[in-house]
């Protein structure tokens, strides 16, 4: 298992009652899709908000993000950033803005 941090936007983070970032111990290899297991696991409340109960795809307006990077079209089982799997940077999951 390897421990991964997350920084969830603030509705998410009153839905799930939890201050600040979360630690979440993610299965083998380390992937989005694994990251989002693990989350819905821990916090069961938050299942269906950041990706699609059905199909499993991110929903409208959550993206994802670390190292500076926009992971939010990379595929679900692509390996995390190495930085985000040793603990060095958290993987963002951001409430996206529309509108202009």
């Amino acid at each position: 298992m390897t421990t991964v941090r997350v920084k969830l936007p603030t509705h998410l983070r009153t839905l799930a009652k939890v201050g600040g970032e979360v630690e979440l111990a993610v299965g083998e290899p380390p992937t989005q899709r694994t990251l989002l297991d693990a989350l819905e696991q821990r916090y069961p409340m938050l299942r269906g908000t950041v990706r699609d109960t059905g199909t499993g795809r991110r929903r409208a307006y959550v993206r994802f993000f670390a190292c500076e990077t926009d992971l939010s079209n990379s595929s679900p089982d692509a390996p995390l950033p190495t930085a985000v799997t040793t603990g060095a940077e958290p993987f963002l999951i951001v409430g996206a803005m529309a509108g202009g």
